[in-house]
């Protein structure tokens, strides 16, 4: 039996309704998608979201592109096509990408869409975080997106992202911090997208990773370890976040957090 769960791709309100359990969304930490590359003689990349978008649509295929080109003047790009790595499960990493690509590019949002597993009109799929980076760590030429820890343990390259304000920026905890600080007003079930949000260091590809627990549990001793060990991870356990390239509540929400934790039963 499973005491709780977690996940990048909030459950929607049709999930919630057919859940036997009445499940509580728990904020733990927030982290960051970034772009991966493997471009021989390129080191350094700007890559827009609608020019994401248009590469995973199959409108941009090869990495000198006219587009690419204009937000990378000082590259030296090759006339080589992109191999659009992406993954081939259902994903919380997939689901943060696209809901990021569906708020900058209309052609997204009335195509493949924000899903954890969308239909990929190109490109070719690997399995999990570490998949994608081994994929993309072999292929001169390739393109993909992981969350940061694995674009950092495989030193790979990741590119800088036009966010909402027109700047480009490098994934950071600060630039995932200032992101959950300039959202829109976190609704009471913390069910809420960070991505694209305003702030002139923002990071756009951010979001929230949530803890699915029970409002009420079925056993009062697993309820009270529960809600014990959801403490520990709200307070003391936030320091432990920024060693494995995430982001620990800001303290605004970890107070909200800690009263919702105390109301389960």
């Amino acid at each position: 039996m499973v005491d709780f769960g977690a996940t990048d791709a909030p459950m929607t309100d049709s999930q919630l309704a057919a859940s036997r359990t009445r499940l509580v969304h728990i904020p733990a930490l927030m982290g960051a998608v970034v772009p991966i590359f493997h471009v021989q003689g390129v080191s350094h990349l700007q890559l827009g979201g609608e020019v994401l978008a248009d590469i995973y649509l199959g409108r941009i295929t090869q990495w000198n592109d006219p587009r690419i080109a204009h937000d990378n003047p000082d590259a030296r790009l090759p006339d080589l096509k992109i191999v659009a790595v992406h993954r081939s499960e259902s994903s919380g990493t997939s689901f943060i990408f696209t809901d990021y690509l569906s708020k900058v590019s209309r052609a997204w949002a009335g195509g493949p869409g924000r899903s954890a597993a969308p239909d990929w009109p190109v490109g070719v799929g690997a399995l999990r975080n570490d998949g994608v980076a081994r994929v993309v760590g072999a292929t001169d030429g390739a393109l993909g997106y992981v969350e940061l820890i694995y674009a950092l343990e495989n030193r790979l390259e990741f590119g800088e992202v036009r966010n909402s304000t027109g700047n480009w920026i490098k994934a950071s905890i600060g630039g995932i911090t200032e992101a959950a600080e300039n959202a829109k007003e976190l609704p009471g079930d913390y069910r809420v997208s960070i991505t694209n949000a305003p702030g002139a260091d923002a990071y756009p590809i951010a979001s929230f990773t949530w803890l699915l627990v029970p409002l009420r549990s079925s056993n009062p001793a697993k309820g009270k370890a529960l809600k014990e060990l959801l403490t520990w991870i709200v307070t003391t356990g936030q320091g432990e976040a920024e060693t494995l390239s995430y982001a620990p509540l800001p303290k605004s929400i970890a107070a909200k957090v800690l009263k919702t934790i105390a109301s389960l039963r």
